[in-house]
């Protein structure tokens, strides 16, 4: 049996205050919504309608600056680069897996442009998303073709020798 885990979270809602807690990755996703545990010890199910986004962090007091939304530079991490739009217009970017099948159907886990700062991963629903765009594939596991080896009367213009010297 796997050990369980709980992970704290902030759920930022649409027209409501955040709420944080904590969330078990493998079973916060139910049918009706996010389920988060409260620090005072209580259940709440957050209906994915009032979800904007669950923010896994590092601690639940969150620093003074804001959160990097957008990446500096092509990033360096595999995956699918998008651009996530909300329904109330806010806008960051991401890397997807680029398994789909890593793909929840509640939603959609990214990892934000700074996964070392406050926020190291967002799970966003489906019902909170305007539009996904995908700005590029990186690291894509398609293998590049070898050269194939020129035929052997094939003459080189640099080479050492010449043909016909010996």
């Amino acid at each position: 049996m796997p050990a369980s885990t709980t992970k704290r979270a902030i759920v930022e809602r649409f027209e409501r205050e955040s709420l944080s807690g904590y969330v078990n990755p493998l079973s916060f996703q139910q049918p009706a919504g996010v389920e988060l545990l409260s620090e005072q010890g209580q259940v709440t199910v957050i209906p994915y309608t009032e979800v904007r986004l669950v923010a896994f962090v590092r601690d639940f007091h969150p620093p003074a600056e804001a959160w990097r939304r957008v990446f500096h530079h092509r990033p360096k991490m595999e995956g699918l680069w998008v651009n996530l739009e909300l329904r109330d217009g806010d806008r960051f970017e991401g890397i997807l897996p680029n398994n789909l099948l890593q793909i929840e159907s509640q939603g959609f886990t990214i990892i934000p442009p700074d996964p070392f700062g406050h926020r190291q991963r967002l799970f966003v629903p489906r019902l909170a998303l305007r539009k996904v765009e995908v700005l590029g594939v990186v690291g894509s596991p398609v293998q590049k073709r070898k050269a194939k080896p020129a035929p052997a009367e094939q003459i080189g213009l640099f080479d050492e020798g010449r043909p016909g010297e010996n």
